[in-house]
């Protein structure tokens, strides 16, 4: 019970927190870990608690994706199912000791790319976007990246979008949810399948992570976002710090 109580209260505040600003799976991964999930399936199981979330992002957005071209759009969301699956798989051949070595060091990358997203998007920004190969290289390591590990994927796609002379933001946070929703099913179906997920703490998370992105979207009118950002910032050096100890 109480195991259940911490992963709940985990996915409920992580479901606020990606409501309003991002940053959820700095709670929901460290939750599963510290309840006995060993690290590979926690991540595995963390996907799985929040991802049904990105596609009531991208449904707020839904405007915007079906005023995009529609051959490019199909060409995003099958390099995000190639991307997804190759994270998926990188994740489920990478030992165990190395995972838990790398662990840290992804969560401080996550924290880095979240305190930084204004001015990472603003480095990134080009007006003649890459060409062919550059694009289709830079969006499945993106989303290569969102199947391994999940923290910092949002930031990681408006980064992107931004290097491919995306300037419309409503379209960017549209299709950031979009991508993130089909790369994570991706990884989703290949974590079932290859059976490293615990589905009771996946089933109780998803219902509490619902349950906070509700309440988080009414939060977000109401508190300043700078205390919000802050905040995430704050848990992500936190946890960094509490895995590197444990390592």
């Amino acid at each position: 019970m109480l195991d259940a109580t911490i992963i709940a209260v985990a996915a409920f505040l992580a479901g606020v927190l990606n409501a309003v600003a991002g940053g959820g799976s700095f709670l929901t991964f460290p939750a599963l870990v510290f309840v006995g999930v060993p690290p590979i399936a926690a991540n595995a199981t963390s996907t799985v608690a929040v991802f049904p979330g990105y596609l009531s992002g991208a449904l707020g957005f839904l405007p915007e994706i079906k005023a995009f071209d529609r051959r490019e759009l199909i060409y995003f969301l099958g390099l995000s199912i190639a991307g997804g699956i190759a994270g998926a798989v990188l994740l489920l051949v990478t030992p165990a000791e190395l995972f838990s070595f790398v662990v840290p060091w992804l969560l401080l990358f996550a924290t880095i790319l979240f305190a930084l997203d204004h001015k990472i998007r603003d480095w990134t920004r080009t007006e003649a976007g890459p060409t062919t190969f550059g694009k289709t290289a830079a969006t499945l390591a993106v989303t290569t990246y969102g199947g391994y590990f999940n923290g910092g994927l949002g930031i990681v796609l408006l980064s992107l979008f931004s290097g491919l002379g995306f300037r419309d933001i409503n379209l960017m946070n549209g299709l950031k949810n979009a991508l993130s929703f089909i790369l994570s099913a991706a990884s989703v179906v290949t974590f079932l399948l290859a059976g490293i997920v615990f589905l009771k703490q996946a089933a109780i998370m998803m219902l509490a992570a619902t349950a906070g992105g509700y309440v988080g979207a009414r939060i977000a009118r109401k508190m300043p976002v700078q205390l919000i950002r802050m905040t995430v910032i704050v848990i992500g050096l936190g946890m960094t710090f509490a895995f590197w100890v444990r390592a």
